[in-house]
C-alpha cells in the first residue's frame, strides 16, 4: 500500500494554539502518529467506536468530554476527530475554547482528505462500504467473521433452528451495498486487514477497491490551519448542525439559529 505516514508537514505562518483532541477510536492510531512531533497538542482523548449508532449518546458523551477538557487542560481550542457522524455532534458546544471540526460526514473524509472526493466517490459507487485500519480493529465489518459471530450468538440465545433465519434477517441492511473499499493513510496498516477486506468482498460477492488516503486534511486539522472551505471553527457558545449545502456543517447559536 502507498505510504503517506511521512507526509510533508509545512510550518504554519503563525504558531498554532494549544490544542486538545477528542477523537473516535477509529482514528486513534492516525492521530497519535501525526501528533508525535506536535508540541502544541496538550491533550488527546479517545472515545469508544460505535457511538454514531446512537447519536443522542454520542452527543451527550462528546459534550461531557468537551466540558472535561475545558476544566482540566489549558487548551485554547478543541479539535474533533469526528465528522457529522449521524448528526451526533450537533448541539455540542464549548464554553471558553474554539471547537473545530473538518467539513465531513464521517471519518472516511478524514482518511480520503477531501469531502468532495468522498461525495464524488459515493455518487459514482453508491453501494460502497468502507474498510480501514481503525474500522477493522474496532468493529467486525461485513464478512464471514461477522456472520459466524452473529450465528454463534443467536444459537446460544435462540437455538440452532432459529439462528440461521435471525442472522439472515439482521443482515438485510447489507443488501444496499455491493462494494468493499479499503482506505488508509499508511499508518497502522496490516496487510492481513487488506487481504481480509478482499476476502470479505469475495465472500459477499461485492466488488473490491483500494483508495489511497491523503493525510493533508487531518494534518491541517491538527496543526491549526483552519481555512473556512475545509473546516468549521465554532466560537464559545456556538454549536454545529448539518448544512443544506456542500459545506456539510454550519455554525448555529445554542438556540439553533444559523450564524450569518
Amino acid at each position: 500500500m502507498p505510504d503517506h505516514a511521512n507526509a510533508q508537514q509545512t510550518v504554519p505562518t503563525t504558531p498554532p494554539p494549544r490544542i486538545a483532541v477528542i477523537t473516535c477510536a477509529v482514528m486513534e492510531n492516525e492521530i497519535r502518529h501525526f501528533t508525535q512531533q506536535m508540541g502544541h497538542i496538550v491533550h488527546l482523548e479517545v472515545m469508544p467506536q460505535g457511538l454514531h449508532n446512537e447519536p443522542p449518546k454520542l452527543r451527550i458523551d462528546l459534550q461531557t468530554a468537551v466540558d472535561r477538557v475545558e476544566q482540566t487542560t489549558d487548551a485554547q481550542a478543541i479539535v474533533l476527530g469526528y465528522g457529522l457522524c449521524s448528526r451526533g455532534v450537533e448541539g455540542v458546544a464549548a464554553k471558553r475554547c474554539q471547537l473545530v471540526m473538518a467539513r465531513a460526514h464521517d471519518c472516511i473524509t478524514l482518511l480520503l482528505g477531501d469531502h468532495q472526493r468522498y461525495a464524488d466517490y459515493v455518487s459514482q459507487y453508491p453501494g460502497t462500504y468502507w474498510y480501514s485500519p481503525g474500522w477493522n480493529k474496532h468493529h467486525t465489518p461485513p464478512g464471514p467473521l461477522r456472520y459466524q459471530g452473529l450465528l454463534e450468538k443467536y444459537v446460544q440465545l435462540y437455538g440452532r433452528d432459529n439462528a440461521e433465519y435471525l442472522v439472515q434477517m439482521e443482515q438485510q441492511w447489507m443488501t444496499k451495498y455491493d462494494r468493499a473499499v479499503w482506505v488508509d493513510l499508511g499508518v497502522g496498516v496490516d496487510e492481513k486487514d487488506v487481504q481480509y477486506t478482499r476476502d470479505c468482498a469475495k465472500w459477499l460477492n461485492w466488488s473490491f477497491d483500494a483508495q489511497k488516503g491523503d493525510p493533508r486534511l487531518l494534518i491541517d486539522l491538527l496543526m491549526g490551519r483552519w481555512d473556512a472551505e475545509r473546516f468549521l471553527v465554532l466560537e464559545p457558545g456556538q454549536a454545529c448542525e448539518a448544512a443544506p449545502d456542500a459545506g456539510v456543517v454550519r455554525a448555529v447559536t445554542l438556540r439553533g439559529e444559523p450564524i450569518r
